[in-house]
């Protein structure tokens, strides 16, 4: 099963909210008015936030990544 990484730039998001319209699964509200990325991970090399997800969320992390207006929001496959 192929496996994804979606990477989210939270310092360079505006907090339009369009990832959370996408879904409530993979986002949540913060208290600032950004979102979070539920589950993620800090990297501190790139300073981005990651979060490792198999195909069947694809679909909805490449819709949150459409929806983002500031393309805070990237999905890399990782490769094996």
């Amino acid at each position: 099963m192929a496996k994804y990484k979606i990477i989210y730039d939270r310092d360079a998001c505006i907090g339009a909210l369009g990832c959370l319209g996408v879904t409530e699964e993979l986002w949540e509200l913060a208290d600032d008015g950004k979102v979070n990325l539920k589950g993620a991970v800090f990297n501190e090399e790139t300073q981005k936030w990651e979060l490792i997800i198999d195909e069947n969320d694809f679909d909805i992390a490449r819709a949150s990544e459409d929806a983002c207006p500031v393309q805070a929001i990237k999905v890399e496959k990782v490769e094996d």
